[in-house]
């Protein structure tokens, strides 16, 4: 990784000046424009880079410069051609503006902006689309990644782009502006954001369009969210989008393409019944970034801490029969068990007891050599193997493990989650997609539970398979399927088919398309009729999510071994060149050929900040090691030395961070980095940083988390044993449970039944959370002989304080 954030010593400004972001959200489908505005301060004609994120599936459709008055629109071009006529037009002193995406990481983009004169205004606008994601709660997720962490790179793995991330420390010195408007057939119910926002505004006495912005000061220290809550999400529709008459006969852009969003609705009672075999992985990441806060605020917990506490939930939520591991890994990887084991009372307490003194400890993030031991493993039989994967999601080997997921899709299903702010949107969700799983992101202040619960619960439903779509349409029209073939379907999670349709109809008006599939030996059949009338709101949106949709299904085709790996490539360019949106293999170009001047004396260039604690670190190692940042540079992850660009960390940023950060911080990363200088490898000083980090934003012990309490007490039968422990956590003494207890029932059956009263009288709001739990519980009371469970109930009513029926215990 490249020293971050080049400052030079005579504190020369960054030409980055603000950045102004309008979003446009049509139903599940958001247009995000934003502008960047660009000054040269300095004397002489600047090449500055600038390397950010964006979201993993987006399709950037538009790419523009304006100088003073005159606008220049890029044009999509083979990637090596741009590069070419970039680094011609520089240095024959015109100006020039290059956007391609990184070869490692669909997620990171990188803008260059050649030959800015001095003094010379510049603003870029770039435009891109994008899906947005189903949450657990039914809202619809947009993030703008405003943070992009320093990728973890595993030796010879070769990263370029990724691995040239540019960070600094502090504010950064350039503002955000941003504006939401949102529109939907369905009336909307609310917006929520983890950032403040000023006042939502509703446009239409139905609510189905609305404006929101957010407030002013934002600093760049987390991703911006916006959780959009309709009414009825869950329904399925089709949107049909006319073509373009000046593109190609034939061509994707000439002909209506169709996007169905699909809901599948399994029959009830495939819904109650939740497997009770298979054989579950549980993947940490235990790297030193795992040390991190989850968030800074009021009961903030370290990240391995909240994944310690939501494998307690995963572990107590088993069924019992099943076949269990966990693995950790960092710069290395270890298991609890040689080899997954069957799920019984011994084997669980054996992984609790590990669980409670896993750390941070393993170094820097390497996710692909542990997959590599799982997948080598062999499965069980009529137990399908499950993977969950926890990470922050910093590595810069994406594409490689994506190839290794997709190539045991047949045999792992893998569901992935990523922690924190910065988290890699393409190897979370490209993990899921790949794993025919589900991805889920937890950040800011979310509670790591319940969104784990949610994707616990998709693992436990049966498996659909023979999965087939059939199209019914007027003579005439043909349909040509875009999408991927679908070999994942979740009760309750959106599916999106893209297809073209080429042809006249004979006057029919509306399609049908059937999607049949299997589900534990029942077929199962849903529908939906869409009008086949082009929609006149969306522009190119549906046609560009289309190719992008294609380009990436040819990628994958392109990386997985196929012959014509050539006539691919150049199909890849095609489509990306004629739908105008970026690929691996093009790039957005753009040069303003009425700019040439002689360029007098070397070009600067400058890299553009993003925020980080990398320049906090740089700027203290210094005068800590005994060495300057001249000649060394810290790996972020792994706190190792390595040669470097020259920079020197100006003094009145080192003040600023001494006045800004604890003394106990300052205090204890002198220690570790002066014990440890001299060594190859700086990883526990990292856990010393982060810890000290975390020491500063926990000084008040937080209050005990009286559910965890609870579930932790439960046996991996289902029930509990009637003791003190169990009387605290209700509030209550031990002999007050005893002595209230009906003379015909068992103490434990007692237990249970309490601690599933407790559970619906007094957490019902964190349901998902507990939902597995409480059905162990209630088969576990099913299956034991209790007299009249109706009075049983009533007793627990009245010792807790509660109004529960049997009913609603599930018994």
């Amino acid at each position: 990784m490249e020293i971050c954030g080049l400052v030079t010593q005579n504190k020369e400004s960054v030409p980055l000046k603000s950045i102004s972001v309008q979003v446009r959200v049509q139903d599940h489908v958001a247009t995000v424009s934003s502008t960047l505005q660009y000054v040269n301060e300095e004397e002489r004609p600047l090449e500055a880079l600038f390397v950010f994120p964006l979201p993993a599936d987006a399709a950037v459709c538009h790419f523009s410069a304006k100088i003073g008055e005159q606008e220049i629109v890029a044009e999509v071009q083979d990637k090596e051609s741009a590069r070419d006529q970039y680094d011609d037009a520089v240095s024959s002193g015109q100006q020039a503006f290059l956007l391609e995406e990184s070869a490692e990481s669909p997620d990171v983009f990188r803008l260059s902006v050649g030959c800015l004169s001095a003094g010379q205004n510049a603003a870029v606008t770039i435009i891109y689309i994008t899906e947005l994601a189903v949450q657990a709660d039914h809202s619809l997720r947009f993030c703008l990644p405003a943070v992009l962490n320093p990728r973890y790179t595993p030796a010879g793995s070769g990263a370029g782009i990724v691995s040239e991330i540019s960070s600094g420390c502090g504010a950064v010195p350039y503002t955000l502006t941003l504006s939401v408007h949102v529109s939907s057939p369905k009336p909307i119910s609310k917006l929520e954001s983890n950032c403040s926002l000023d006042p939502l505004v509703f446009l239409q006495s139905d609510h189905t369009q609305a404006t929101v912005n957010l407030s002013p000061g934002h600093m760049f220290d987390k991703d911006f969210e916006l959780f959009v809550f309709y009414q009825d999400t869950h329904q399925p529709s089709a949107i049909v989008e006319a073509g373009v008459t000046t593109a190609p006969p034939g061509s994707l852009m000439r002909d209506p393409v169709v996007m169905i969003s699909l809901y599948p609705e399994f029959p009830e009672d495939v819904k109650k019944s939740l497997a009770t075999r298979g054989e579950f992985v549980f993947v940490i990441d235990r790297s030193g970034s795992m040390g991190s806060m989850m968030h800074y605020g009021k009961g903030a917990k370290m990240r391995i801490e909240s994944a310690k506490d939501t494998l307690l939930l995963l572990l107590k939520s088993l069924p019992m029969g099943c076949y269990f591991n966990i693995y950790g890994f960092g710069s290395h990887f270890e298991s609890f068990f040689p080899q997954s084991v069957v799920y019984n009372q011994e084997t669980m307490d054996q992984a609790l007891k590990r669980v409670k003194e896993m750390k941070s400890d393993m170094g820097g993030t390497e996710i692909l050599t542990p997959l590599k031991h799982i997948y080598s493993q062999r499965c069980h039989p009529d137990h399908p193997r499950q993977l969950f994967v926890f990470t922050d999601g910093e590595v810069g080997n994406t594409k490689e493990v994506l190839d290794l997921v997709k190539s045991h899709a047949h045999s792992h299903r893998c569901f992935s989650f990523g922690i924190g702010e910065g988290a890699s949107a393409a190897l979370i969700t490209g993990m899921a997609r790949e794993g025919s799983g589900h991805a889920q992101f937890i950040t800011d202040t979310d509670r790591m539970q319940p969104k784990v619960m949610q994707s616990l619960r998709f693992a436990l439903q049966p498996a659909v398979v023979n999965i087939s779509v059939d199209w019914t349409l007027p003579d005439g029209l043909t349909v040509e399927t875009l999408s991927p073939p679908i070999n994942v379907l979740f009760q309750g999670q959106r599916t999106l088919i893209y297809a073209q349709l080429k042809g006249e109809s004979s006057g029919g008006s509306e399609g049908t398309v059937t999607v049949k599939y299997s589900l534990k030996d029942q077929p199962v059949t849903n529908q939906l009729h869409f009008c086949l009338k082009p929609t006149e709101e969306t522009g190119l949106s549906i046609h560009r999510l289309a190719a992008r949709t294609l380009i990436r299904s040819l990628e994958q085709e392109k990386r997985s071994g196929a012959a014509d790996v050539e006539g691919i490539r150049s199909r890849m360019v095609e489509l990306s060149v004629q739908a105008g949106v970026s690929s691996v293999h093009t790039a957005f170009i753009a040069v303003n050929k009425d700019s040439r001047q002689t360029v007098k004396g070397p070009l600067q260039q400058r890299r553009v900040q993003t925020c980080d604690y990398s320049d906090f670190i740089h700027a203290l190692a210094a005068p800590i090691c005994g060495r300057s940042t001249i000649n060394y540079c810290i790996d972020i992850d792994s706190l190792s030395l390595k040669a470097a660009q020259p920079v020197q960390p100006p003094a009145s940023k080192f003040r600023e961070y001494k006045q800004a950060k604890p003394k106990s911080l300052l205090g204890k990363l002198g220690q570790a980095l002066s014990r440890n200088h001299d060594s190859k490898s700086f990883r526990h000083s990292r856990m010393m940083v982060e810890g000290c980090r975390a020491s500063s934003a926990r000084k008040v012990e937080p209050q005990k988390d009286l559910l965890l309490e609870l579930v932790s007490l439960q046996k991996a039968s289902g029930c509990w044993d009637l003791d003190a422990t169990l009387a605290d956590v209700f509030g209550k003494t031990e002999d007050e449970l005893t002595n209230q207890k009906p003379a015909q029932v068992d103490g434990s059956v007692w237990a249970t039944l309490l601690a599933l009263i407790w559970l619906y009288g007094c957490k019902i709001e964190q349901q998902v959370e507990w939902q597995f739990v409480a059905m162990k519980a209630a088969s576990w009371i099913g299956s034991q002989k209790v007299g009249d469970l109706s009075q049983c109930v009533c007793a627990g009513n009245v010792l807790l304080g509660c109004q529960v029926t049997k009913e609603t215990l599930g018994i």
